[in-house]
């Protein structure tokens, strides 16, 4: 492979690698500062229980997503500086501004959240606890920046330097930051972040379910998850059907290649699930004649520009971008279907009674991160054959001083150390669960029989 082929293999590895533990720390936040201000109200000591032990699933995911995501910037120096120096003016203001005013706002009160328990006042410590979740959400802001000026790049000029070398100068800060595409892939991307921390917890609590153990901790855990999980999984397909009129409007050949449509159309089919060939230019599967159409022009005789509007050499890899965003869409209506059901069985008192579906709780901990996952390549192939969309192809920014076997050493050792990494994590994660919540020992030792227990925590469910 060329060094081309291995820098673009490698930062993919490092960045979905990386990208695992920021959504569950931005998910995680807004449940922990729900469940420590329920405490605050309600004065209920589980509530203050059920803090702590997030708190300590959170630092773990927290530590791995800081180790894992500064060598993201390092590779832009060493496998990317053709391209670092054509948009660092550019791509430095976001990035610096998430150093100075997110991360540093949730490293500086993290200590407190870990801490402070004892040593502050409790409404001190809620107050840590907000500024940690808002820094974990600010700091993916100002990445969301950084990456949709590549989508849509504006608020610039072409400058030369002494040089001669072309580079992108802003000329409007603000304009730059809130570029056509930072709304509406902000949204969606937090989103989809809330979904993944609020499945992590579903996950756990459903274990401790069938297990039998924790089952008030459980009980109360599950059930704010779930409506976190439920108010986010039916706003993220509104949010979703806004980025995807950006895309169109800004990217049209990465929302062709998202549907397969080579042919420029009205009536233009929306494919459930298929499969394109990208030599005979056709897309083959379950189809929705005119759906998509109807969404983006909110009429089915809305023309939709195919992949026949442009160069062959602007085309995005069509089959795996279809593939992938179609896989992001399948999930998310999973996710709605799945806590809808839970919320009405929750209301009807049937919830916890349900062993099949926690056990679908228990293993749909992946799902989230697999959509988000899906999300990003869509996004990020859909953008090819550009690094700044319409400005720079990736071809022209890789590095020039690098050759092959370097990228690949570094690959080899970087899949090494993530991989020691990942398991150390999992290691952590499930030594704290399998430990659980120490101090609810109570209704294990006076109900020693699984089924009472959970009898006697789902008459209690509706408290």
């Amino acid at each position: 492979m060329d060094v081309e082929s291995l820098s673009r293999l490698q930062f993919a590895f490092t960045a979905m690698f990386h990208y695992i533990f920021p959504p569950f720390s931005i998910g995680m936040g807004l449940l922990l500062v729900i469940y420590e201000s329920l405490f605050l109200i309600t004065k209920k000591k589980i509530y203050e229980t059920i803090t702590r032990f997030w708190i300590k699933i959170f630092a773990a995911n927290f530590s791995v997503g800081v180790a894992t995501g500064i060598v993201l910037e390092f590779e832009f120096g060493t496998n990317w500086a053709t391209y670092s120096r054509f948009v660092g003016d550019v791509f430095g203001s976001p990035l610096a501004a998430e150093g100075i005013f997110a991360f540093f706002l949730e490293s500086g009160f993290l200590a407190v959240l870990l801490f402070g328990w004892d040593k502050v006042k409790p409404g001190v410590h809620l107050f840590a606890t907000i500024m940690v979740a808002l820094g974990s959400i600010m700091s993916g802001f100002w990445i969301i920046v950084a990456n949709s000026w590549q989508q849509t790049p504006v608020a610039y000029e072409l400058v030369q330097d002494a040089g001669g070398f072309t580079r992108a100068a802003i000329t409007d800060f603000w304009a730059m930051v809130f570029n056509p595409s930072t709304a509406s892939r902000f949204t969606h991307t937090i989103l989809g972040a809330f979904i993944q921390g609020a499945f992590l917890i579903l996950s756990v609590s459903a274990y401790y379910f069938i297990k039998g153990v924790h089952l008030e901790f459980a009980r109360k855990s599950f059930v704010i998850a779930l409506i976190v999980a439920t108010i986010t999984s039916l706003a993220q397909p509104i949010a979703g059907h806004y980025s995807a009129h950006v895309a169109y409007e800004y990217q049209p050949a990465k929302m062709a290649a998202f549907e397969g449509l080579y042919e420029t159309q009205k009536n233009a089919p929306l494919y459930l699930i298929g499969i394109t060939d990208e030599e005979s230019k056709e897309t083959k599967g379950i189809k929705i004649p005119g759906a998509l159409s109807y969404l983006l022009g909110w009429r089915t005789d809305f023309e939709v520009k195919g992949l026949d509007q442009f160069d062959a050499r602007d085309h995005p890899p069509v089959n795996a971008v279809f593939q992938s965003y179609h896989i992001m869409i399948v999930l998310g209506s999973f996710f709605v279907g799945l806590t809808l059901l839970s919320l009405f069985l929750l209301w009807r008192g049937k919830l916890f009674s349900q062993k099949w579906l926690l056990k679908i709780y228990v293993a749909s901990v992946v799902l989230p991160v697999i959509a988000n996952q899906a999300g990003w390549y869509s996004a990020e192939r859909g953008r090819q054959p550009w690094l700044v969309y319409g400005l720079l192809r990736t071809e022209d920014g890789v590095s020039k001083s690098i050759v092959a076997s370097e990228v690949l050493t570094s690959l080899i050792l970087f899949g090494i150390i993530y991989l020691l990494l990942f398991f150390a994590w999992i290691y952590i994660l499930d030594k704290e669960i399998k430990h659980g919540p120490g101090s609810l020992k109570q209704l294990e030792t006076n109900y020693p029989d699984r089924q009472e227990r959970i009898d006697i925590i789902t008459r209690k469910q509706k408290d």
